[in-house]
């Protein structure tokens, strides 16, 4: 059966301006009849690293906020520490990314929230249903318990995932550090001997035991790693300051889209009542908002999707971004033409459904869609 996947194409006038087309567009979706008096509500969006410009902005975001308030929630704004170390890696500088980029609670009427807590190990254990690599997923606490949750997206190019959507804001995007641990890796972190300075911050972090000093080269100390009692929890990443621990980034594309999608799984089929997923097809980047930089979009704006469905928006989303006509100069290769798989073109080795055919495998939804249009 095909999923409804609701679209605003981001023609506006006076009489019906940004925000009352946004009302407008998640009206039509009906999600103001499952939201109870006082249900906090979880609004999951990507803030972008330090130097991103293509991030959903603000401005986009308030309108949303409003009609959550309006239909009775307390919404607050909220994503998870990134396993890697940069300005998203703990609470604290998390948070003030995201004011720099002006996710201002006074001006937007709803608070932001790191939901893994300060150092990323506040989670829950979530069954994930019909998983082939996982029995469970360690999921950001304060996303797990919200009452509700609302997926604000931004669809871009990623370069491990192909393309990033609501999909993987949900299941890469909420795991704590562990749970981004567990999709990325099958081993446990690399160990740069060289640049290791046998501190042992690390040491002295890791609850599993899995890391130890020993002698090396003239007497200097460095990391041991023992990968059998590690548990991939990635505070090691975090304690270290002197990149003597880095991420293995090596590992089967297949496998991973397959990981990241039982994460969503997980936390999408044990919630109550649906979420909520609103997809921004604007500013069409090549790569992730993790990256520090947005290179130029490789399609024009397209507009806004909203739907419950989490698998026929991303559908939805693609199929719309490829019937587009490419932009130049991009990092597109010249001569593709609209209607050509612009995200497979940018990464010909991913797997061509990106992982979409496992996550409606595992019940998330349909690709099968009907667009309707405002």
């Amino acid at each position: 059966m095909a999923s409804q996947v609701y679209f605003w194409n981001l023609r506006a006038s006076m009489k019906a301006p940004y925000a009352e087309r946004i009302k407008k567009l998640l009206g039509r979706t009906g999600f103001a009849a499952h939201v109870a008096d006082g249900d906090l509500a979880a609004v999951k969006i990507h803030f972008g690293e330090r130097g991103v410009t293509g991030h959903v902005q603000p401005l986009m975001v308030r309108p949303i906020l409003d009609e959550l308030s309006r239909a009775g929630a307390r919404p607050f704004l909220t994503d998870a520490s990134t396993l890697y170390v940069g300005q998203r890696g703990e609470a604290v500088s998390h948070a003030m990314q995201a004011a720099r980029h002006g996710y201002d609670p006074l001006l937007l009427g709803a608070p932001v929230i790191i939901a893994d807590g300060l150092k990323g190990g506040s989670q829950v254990a979530l069954p994930v249903p019909g998983g082939k690599h996982f029995a469970e997923a360690y999921i950001a606490a304060d996303i797990a318990e919200a009452d509700l949750l609302v997926s604000i997206n931004h669809l871009k190019g990623h370069e491990l995932a192909g393309f990033g959507g609501a999909l993987k804001n949900i299941g890469m995007g909420a795991a704590s550090k562990q749970g981004k641990m567990l999709q990325h890796l099958t081993t446990g972190p690399l160990v740069d001997e060289a640049a290791c300075k046998g501190c042992g911050a690390c040491v002295g972090i890791c609850a599993a035991q899995a890391l130890a000093l020993a002698d090396g080269l003239a007497g200097k100390k460095h990391v041991l790693l023992n990968l059998d009692a590690c548990r991939g929890c990635g505070a090691c990443f975090l304690a270290c300051k002197n990149g003597g621990l880095t991420i293995n980034w090596q590992t089967d594309v297949q496998a991973f889209l397959e990981r990241m999608m039982e994460y969503a799984a997980a936390l999408l089929l044990s919630r109550r009542k649906p979420s909520l997923h609103i997809t921004f097809v604007t500013s069409v980047t090549p790569d992730c908002d993790c990256m520090g930089f947005s290179d130029s979009p490789i399609c024009p704006d397209i507009g806004v999707l909203a739907s419950f469905d989490p698998v026929a928006i991303d559908q939805a989303g693609i199929d719309l971004v490829n019937k587009a006509e490419p932009l130049w100069p991009s990092h597109l290769p010249a001569g593709l033409k609209a209607g050509q798989d612009k995200f497979l073109a940018l990464r010909p080795s991913l797997p061509p459904s990106m992982g979409l055919d496992y996550a409606e495998s595992l019940g998330l939804g349909s690709r099968k869609y009907e667009l309707i249009a405002l």
